[in-house]
């Protein structure tokens, strides 16, 4: 996957922290290990290189929240999800975000 364009569409994390809370599918794309150290309680994780391998696990025709780090691999897989025709955004400043948002957070 390239860089992400100007312009992906993106939540801020107090609106993914909801939208996640009532029901919108939320993918995680770091590392096993960083997923270790705490990710969404809700999430799915799908580390980045495996996007395109495992695309046909998402959901088809609904809102799908895209979180990293802080939001730059996000903004990668949201766009590429994005051109597959997947209805993706990217969760802005990530995990990171999300955290100081007070978002849940499970280990």
């Amino acid at each position: 996957m390239s860089a992400p364009a100007e312009g992906v569409p993106a939540v801020s994390a107090e609106q993914a922290i909801r939208e996640s809370a009532e029901g919108v599918a939320l993918i995680d794309v770091r590392e096993e290990w960083e997923w270790q150290r705490g990710h969404a309680p809700d999430a799915r994780l799908m580390p980045m290189g495996t996007v395109g391998e495992r695309r046909g696990e998402l959901p088809e025709g609904e809102r799908i929240l895209v979180v990293c780090h802080s939001g730059a691999r996000s903004a990668a897989v949201t766009e590429h999800l994005r051109e597959a025709g997947f209805d993706a955004v990217n969760v802005e400043g990530g995990m990171l975000a999300w955290r100081s948002a007070g978002g849940p957070i499970a280990v």
